[in-house]
């Protein structure tokens, strides 16, 4: 196999003695102590940036193999040595960055390749520590035990045996009564499983606060802020801009659902209708999954030279698996082969429009860390915070809107306004999963039916039009936060996709208005990766802090008048 001709599924990845790699860092840091100029630490540091790459790739394709493949056997021995061990890597390396820290040419060091890695090296430290190690290996066994619960899910619908995924994809069918049936098995598989899933929510919420408390904070959410890397705005911008989503996107929303009651001709739409725009049904693509695929591929050929040499690529290496099987895990993720800069994206493609929509914001991703990984130099850099890392995803759906009738025809415009819908009415839901996570973090022992009915006010605070069916108790106290997997996986990730919704946005508005200007915007944006801080990143690409006062207005002005214009027309 030559070095440009490999395959994912070609690549070979043995177990490594992990003595071996725990000497490998003892020797660099001992050379960093005996440095005498900041240019032998640097040839140290590249070293071993090179050795971390290959740590993380065996890591990863351990990952990979076991979302691909969750019944074999193999692939799961392999995940548990992966979550077992990785944090002894992690460890390994602290103590590497530690020793470069330390260093009396520290400043040379950064002049050299910025400021960012220490920046990052000392997240680390504040966020490591050896009393967490078992707690990470509890976190791990916990989610995996909601992994398996979800991956279980086997309703029937329309006489067939439906995955969770499945179910929620039929909230989107244009037969009122079918979406109403999967809504509806969508629940009694939830509200069946309550107490062990409020069992693991209770334990991760005890694990992560015991995390913090570790740590020297009072509870999790410190901890939290960190590790995702919110250097620069803390939980009172947060609160502010969950304000300017009351006071901005409710209005809005609320004469959306109003529109599209009377679209659908019913006296009001309930949950299992709020995807469903059209009394007709929503855009149909005019091809199957692989022609909406072979579509995409043409899409990204003819939108740069930069996206047709990511997506040859891509294709080349056999880098994207979109089919949906029955042993392949439910979660959908994009992500790296650092020493390969080999990105990979992992989605359920279906040739629906909101499959469509997640497998375009997947090759968003992959698509920034392709780019940053051949312009930084650092596996460090290769990618930036998600509150930026979304809006490279975002904003490539928004780009694909200029593609629309390739995919969807006569429909296009019922697509774009059906996206538009989507993006501004996720906002209010984002908002109040950011919020429900500060209550439960700061109030560790609350009840879970206390939990159950902090998520029914909220939904009354965010999204006042939310209606369940009469007899479905359990989603009327309080249940639906349950099934959202960012809750026990990505703890206060959330509220970076609301962000990076209004930044995307609004460099939409600069994409239709301006489109050269604006791709190489965007293309400064992915280019930067995680070398430089949120604010000076936003900046660079001439984009806004959502946060800021009068950012939210602004921002959703333009989409604003394109959904008023349609629904009014």
């Amino acid at each position: 196999m030559s070095e440009n001709s490999w395959t994912l599924k070609e690549l070979k990845f043995p177990r490594p003695d992990l003595n071996v790699f725990t000497h490998l860092y003892k020797d660099a840091i001992d050379r960093i102590q005996q440095a005498t100029d900041g240019d032998d630490i640097i040839e140290v540091l590249y070293e071993v940036d090179g050795l971390s790459r290959k740590i993380t790739d065996l890591l990863t394709v351990t990952m990979i193999r076991h979302t691909l493949d969750t019944t074999d056997e193999r692939y799961e021995q392999d995940q548990r040595w992966y979550e077992e061990n990785q944090p002894l890597f992690v460890k390994s390396l602290l103590d590497f960055n530690d020793a470069i820290y330390n260093s009396p040419y520290k400043d040379y060091i950064r002049e050299k390749i910025g400021p960012m890695f220490f920046v990052k090296s000392d997240v680390k430290k504040k966020t490591f520590c050896e009393e967490n190690l078992p707690l990470q290996q509890k976190e791990s066994e916990l989610l995996g035990e909601y992994d398996a619960l979800i991956d279980s899910c086997q309703k029937e619908v329309l006489g067939e045996p439906t995955s969770f995924i499945g179910l929620q994809e039929l909230f989107g069918h244009e037969d009122r009564n079918v979406r109403q049936a999967a809504f509806k098995a969508f629940s009694e598989f939830l509200a069946e499983n309550e107490e062990k899933l409020e069992e693991i929510w209770d334990e991760l919420l005890k694990v992560r606060d015991q995390m913090g408390k570790n740590l020297g904070y009072d509870n999790y959410i410190p901890l939290a802020y960190l590790e995702r890397l919110r250097l620069e705005y803390g939980e009172e911008e947060v609160a502010a801009f969950r304000q300017q989503v009351v006071d901005e996107i409710v209005p809005l929303c609320a004469k959306i659902y109003e529109f599209q009651a009377k679209n659908l001709g019913i006296d009001e739409v309930k949950a299992y209708d709020e995807r469903v725009l059209f009394n007709d049904g929503n855009a149909k693509p005019i091809g199957d999954r692989d022609y909406m695929f072979n579509k995409t591929v043409s899409m990204l050929r003819d939108m740069s030279p930069e996206t047709d040499e990511f997506i040859s690529f891509m294709l080349d290496h056999e880098l994207i698996d979109y089919e949906t099987r029955p042993e392949k895990s439910m979660r959908e993720y994009a992500t790296i082969l650092p020493s390969r800069k080999a990105p990979f994206a992992f989605y359920h493609f279906d040739g629906t429009p909101a499959s469509l929509r997640r497998l375009h914001e997947g090759l968003g991703y992959a698509f920034a860390a392709y780019k940053a990984s051949r312009r930084q130099h650092l596996e460090e850099y290769y990618a930036s915070s998600s509150d930026i890392m979304e809006i490279h995803a975002m904003s490539m759906v928004l780009f694909a809107n200029k593609y629309a009738e390739k995919f969807f025809g006569e429909d296009a415009q019922k697509y774009i306004f059906s996206l538009l819908h989507n993006y501004v009415t996720f906002i209010p839901f984002s908002v109040a999963v950011d919020e429900f996570q500060h209550i439960c973090y700061a109030n560790i022992d609350m009840t879970p039916k206390e939990r159950v009915q902090a998520w029914h006010d909220l939904e009354k605070k965010y999204m006042p039009w939310r209606k369940y069916d009469d007899e479905d108790e359990f989603m009327n106290r309080g249940g639906y936060w349950y099934h959202k997997a960012h809750f026990f996986f990505h703890p206060f990730y959330y509220i970076e996709y609301t962000f990076a919704t209004i930044n995307a946005l609004e460099m939409y508005q600069k994409y239709e208005e301006r489109p050269g200007t604006a791709w190489k915007e965007y293309l400064e944006l992915t280019d930067i990766g995680g070398s430089k801080g949120y604010l000076e990143s936003l900046k660079l690409s001439k984009l806004t802090p959502a946060f800021e006062p009068g950012a939210v207005a602004n921002s959703i002005k333009y989409v604003k008048e394109l959904l008023e214009n349609y629904m009014n027309n």
